[in-house]
């Protein structure tokens, strides 16, 4: 498995992989990526907010990506992170290499703080994150509703010892 830096020939697979993760709790997203937003989206993660994937000799088993965490000035330096893993993958530890690689990569843009909001039933996600050295933080009661369930959102961060 090799970790490299997005591109956008890699967005078609990237979007299949979050696509499907539409049809869970996963992402709060409720309409499937057109190909088009998918390459919008990538091209806005080819400076510090990056995408990273996992290429497993020409197959796309995950990706994992940092967007700013708000656009008012005072929090350019912490990043919201995204991590998503193809499901015929997932409990390999493609997730935690995504994520090495984007926690090795934000703290070597100069981001102080790191930021995942994960929904609270993904205790796989969370068992990661935490892993990785993110706390919980905080939980959000039901800020969104999707598949006829009111869900949660745990916070979780992570100091990148910068700045």
């Amino acid at each position: 498995m090799h970790i490299r830096t997005a591109r956008l020939t890699d967005a078609e697979a990237i979007r299949g992989i979050y696509n499907r993760a539409i049809l869970t709790v996963a992402t709060f997203d409720l309409e499937p990526r057109s190909l088009e937003e998918q390459q919008r989206w990538l091209a806005l993660r080819s400076g510090a907010h990056i995408a990273l994937v996992a290429d497993d000799g020409g197959a796309l088993a995950g990706f994992a990506s940092l967007s700013p965490y708000r656009d008012r000035p005072a929090y350019r330096t912490t990043v919201e992170n995204s991590v998503y893993v193809d499901g015929s993958y997932q409990g390999k530890g493609v997730g935690r290499q995504l994520m090495t690689g984007l926690v090795d990569t934000a703290r070597d843009h100069g981001f102080h703080s790191m930021i995942a909001r994960i929904v609270s039933s993904n205790a796989p996600s969370i068992a990661l994150h935490r892993g990785l050295g993110f706390e919980i933080v905080g939980v959000e009661k039901e800020v969104g509703r999707k598949l006829g369930k009111w869900l949660d959102v745990v916070v979780m961060q992570r100091m990148l010892g910068v700045g």
